[in-house]
Order: structure tokens, then sequence, then C-alpha cells
């Protein structure tokens, strides 16, 4: 889905088109969420630890 696509102007005149848009949004809501693949790590503020990391 291209990232334009959340800026496009969305109007809903029909109400069976109202109700099949609140349905597929509270349909989403009981998705799952993702898991990351991999664990995220904390981001570095030790000083001494930055410092070690740019020297390699």
């Amino acid at each position: 889905m291209a990232t334009s696509s959340i800026f496009a102007s969305v109007r809903i005149d029909d109400p069976k088109q109202a109700e099949a848009f609140i349905d597929a949004l509270v349909a989403s809501e009981d998705k799952p969420r993702r898991k990351p693949s991999t664990p995220v790590r904390p981001p570095l503020t030790d000083h001494d630890a930055i410092r070690r990391l740019m020297a390699k």
C-alpha cells in the first residue's frame, strides 16, 4: 500500500458503507499485534559504552 494513501480524503454518504467501514475498523482492532522478528535493544545512553562501540 502506498503511503500517500493515508492522505486521501474519504467521504461516506451511504449508511451501509458507513457500517461496513466501522465493521472493518472493529475487525482490525481484534487482530493480534505483530511481534518483532528480532528483539529490540534499548538505545545506548552510557557515554563509555558509546565510545567503545565507536572505537570498533
